[in-house]
């Protein structure tokens, strides 16, 4: 018989088209707020102040130097202008919900969340700060958002490059959940649910980005990615991206779905039933391939190189890896097998499972 142990992580969800513009005062009065701090980047300012035009008043100060990966310093400059604030409401994509974190994990301040992104951090206990070329990632239940709003509606403007990329990263989630350390049945089924979601709406985003049905498909599918991801816990593929991302500066989104379909190619052999699942939920018979050619076709970067990566960055990161990787991921992690993982990753050819 089974046993398992599933934390459930606490917090509230509105999701639906128009949401956010209907029922953004409701959630902020829930909380009796009367001086927010609004962390949006430049990009979204003048949506979130236009969210915020109800209560406009009980906008202490507005924080938008939103950088990816969170630099210390960022979140050093974001505590500041959260002196004397009752509430954090974050308008934006990951980096974004990720800077609101970095106040809440040393004020206690609660978190209310608009994503216009699939980042799915806004579910999630985990935050993650960047000091020169580390990043370091912890998990703490103060930063998880006490609510989150999820309105279509915001990402309709989200090109699709960037919808296709950030989509590939709540995949990512999914993915990891079947192998994660804290895995189970629950974060299980939640992910395999969210492949389905995510792959029924990045080809039509792709092809249509103003297809709002698609646009509800993925969001639904990030908030379940993001929901298992924090259950199950961070393996192999996040820790490869968090390494690289930290040390050389790589687009978050873009790095994971470059990376995914090497990692699944390295796992899959020792994980039959989760590869079986991943193929079920995206209608493949091989995962492997599947996802490498879903990548192709939606136009991801073929291989790290394309981001900027040198080949000999490689290198200079296998030792990081190598400390972060979990004791039990499905294919024991060493030295020459995750040379090759991270060179195939780095020049985009078609991922190889042992087996082939």
């Amino acid at each position: 018989m089974t046993t398992f142990v599933y934390d459930a992580l606490p917090g509230r969800v509105v999701f639906g088209p128009g949401a956010a513009s209907a029922k953004l005062l409701a959630e902020v009065d829930a909380f009796g707020a009367r001086r927010i701090l609004l962390v949006a980047g430049a990009s979204e300012e003048a949506l979130a102040r236009e969210l915020c035009a109800p209560f406009a008043d009980r906008i202490a100060a507005t924080f938008s130097d939103v950088r990816p990966h969170v630099p210390v310093e960022i979140a050093e400059s974001a505590r500041e202008a959260a002196a004397g604030a009752d509430l954090i409401l974050c308008v934006g994509g990951g980096s974004t919900t990720g800077t609101a974190k970095a106040v809440a994990l040393t004020t206690g301040l609660p978190i209310v969340a608009v994503p216009t992104t699939y980042a799915g951090s806004e579910v999630t206990p985990v935050w993650g700060l960047t000091q020169g070329s580390r990043k370091t990632t912890g998990t703490d239940p103060v930063v998880l958002p006490r609510t989150v709003v999820y309105d279509p509606d915001l990402t309709l403007t989200l090109p699709a490059t960037l919808s296709v990329a950030s989509g590939l990263n709540a995949v990512a989630h999914c993915v990891e959940a079947f192998w994660a350390p804290r895995r189970n049945p629950v974060s299980s089924a939640v992910a395999e649910d969210g492949i389905r979601h995510l792959a029924a709406g990045l080809p039509a985003v792709a092809a249509d980005p103003e297809d709002g049905r698609a646009r509800a498909d993925l969001l639904l599918g990030a908030y379940l990615a993001g929901s298992a991801f924090a259950v199950a816990g961070s393996g192999l593929h996040h820790k490869i991206c968090h390494v690289l991302g930290g040390a050389f500066d790589l687009p978050h989104a873009e790095t994971h779905a470059i990376v995914l379909p090497y990692v699944l190619a390295f796992n899959a052999p020792n994980a039959p039933g989760a590869s079986s699942r991943i193929a079920s939920a995206l209608g493949r018979e091989d995962p492997v391939t599947g996802l490498y050619e879903l990548g192709n076709k939606l136009g991801v970067p073929a291989g790290l190189r394309e981001l900027g990566l040198r080949e000999a960055d490689v290198d200079t990161v296998l030792d990081d890896v190598l400390a972060l990787a979990p004791a039990d991921n499905p294919t024991s992690v060493t030295p020459d097998g995750l040379t090759a993982l991270l060179r195939a990753a780095w020049a985009g050819t078609a991922p190889m499972t042992e087996e082939t």
